[in-house]
């Protein structure tokens, strides 16, 4: 009897047990169902959210193409100013008729072509304003003005290729040719104020500037090497001037190179040939070599060199004449850099002297990228007024200011 009574203990223990557990399993399983619920509802709350996003974006996206967005059209603009104060032992009057003997003479009936710092005293030099757009995916426009204080010019308007193929890039419009190493860059962005003798008496105040089209094609190489062809017009008329129809052609090879990580080295090879104003043939030559070393991150030293050489046949026999400029420019960080620059005329023609020469040093100072100030000074042994050969000392401070989105310039 005892046992029947123990047994029916433990059974009733075990059974109160069970139930015990079964309420327990039953409250936490209402209470996931109470989680999965909540989630559920929160998911389908974030699903809401994401395609109400999605919708949102994909107006916007469409909203472009059904409104005429005017903004789109119009080009990147850039201001550039620059202006002097020049002390000078010549006077203005007799500057105005200054020439290089044997390169150029002076026409009492034309007045000087001067561009840049003409005055003693205060000169605003040029305002110039660039424009640039994207036309396409097949072209970029481009077009450089300058504003002096007495006309208003065309520098430079052309387009240029975008998708040829194989390294090709061609060129039309008036343009600044590409002929040597500096001829291309426009005068705010030279490391002197004054443009070098030998480009000046070879191609004049102005450069080498014509109308015409071009030719490139950067060859698939480990270094860089660049083929160019130009074909102009050939309206310069201090070399050539022979205007009846197209008569000038220009033609380099540039290769440059890295030597080591921190240093570069350009060089190039150029030829003009053209027709002269008598009909006759002129060929200028050019070589050009530049060695750069950057020291760190805004500090480099360059050595920059080239040579022009003419041959120019006239009725009264060829005339072969030639110069060159070197110059070293240490940039001693993104603030201050100083540079000088020794520059001759060393062959002319008969009974005309070959030791023109120009010495000039500069200080400049940049506060800002878009800013620079320069002190330059120069002794020149290079002209010649009236009958008189006359050593000139210039110094000069000039300023340079540009604003708006100027594309950065080769190295």
């Amino acid at each position: 009897m005892i046992k029947k009574i123990i047994g029916l203990s433990f059974a009733a223990s075990a059974t109160l047990f069970a139930q015990s557990d079964l309420e327990q399993l039953k409250t936490q399983l209402a209470q996931q169902q109470r989680i999965i619920a909540a989630l559920q509802q929160r998911v389908e709350e974030l699903e809401t959210k994401q395609t109400s996003a999605s919708a949102a974006a994909t107006a916007n996206v469409q909203t472009p193409t059904s409104t005429f967005d005017q903004k789109s059209f119009l080009p990147d603009i850039a201001l550039i100013l620059n202006g002097s104060a020049v002390g000078r032992n010549v006077d203005n009057s007799t500057y105005e008729s200054y020439f290089i003997p044997g390169f150029s003479e002076f026409d009492p009936e034309e007045e000087s072509e001067i561009p840049y710092n003409k005055n003693r005293g205060f000169n605003f030099n040029y305002a110039e304003l660039a424009m640039h757009s994207t036309i396409g995916p097949y072209f970029d426009a481009d077009a450089v003005f300058h504003l002096h204080p007495d006309e208003f010019e065309i520098e430079e308007a052309y387009i240029t290729s975008r998708a040829l193929p194989y390294g090709l890039r061609a060129k039309a419009g008036k343009f600044l040719s590409e002929f040597g190493r500096i001829n291309s860059i426009h005068q705010h962005a030279w490391d002197f104020t004054s443009q070098p003798l030998a480009y000046e008496a070879i191609f004049g105040a102005e450069g080498l500037n014509d109308a015409g089209a071009q030719l490139q094609w950067v060859l698939p190489t480990d270094t860089y090497l660049m083929a160019g062809f130009e074909a102009l017009q050939g309206s310069n008329d201090v070399s050539f001037g022979n205007i009846e129809k197209n008569n000038l052609y220009v033609g380099y090879l540039k290769a440059g190179a890295d030597i080591t990580d921190n240093t570069t080295l350009l060089s190039g090879l150029s030829i003009a040939h053209g027709k002269n104003e008598e009909g006759l043939d002129t060929n200028v030559y050019g070589a050009d070599l530049t060695f750069k070393m950057m020291l760190d991150s805004y500090s480099s030293l360059a050595w920059q060199s080239e040579l022009l050489y003419r041959d120019k046949d006239t009725s009264e026999g060829d005339h072969d004449q030639a110069g060159y400029y070197t110059q070293l420019v240490y940039d001693y960080n993104q603030n201050w850099a100083t540079g000088i620059r020794y520059e001759r005329l060393y062959k002319n023609l008969v009974d005309e002297p070959n030791d023109l020469e120009r010495t000039s040093a500069m200080l400049e100072y940049k506060p800002f990228e878009f800013s620079k100030f320069r002190l330059q000074y120069a002794y020149d042994r290079s002209k010649i007024f009236g009958d008189e050969r006359k050593n000139i000392s210039e110094i000069l401070l000039d300023f340079t200011i540009e604003a708006g989105a100027h594309g950065a310039h080769a190295f």
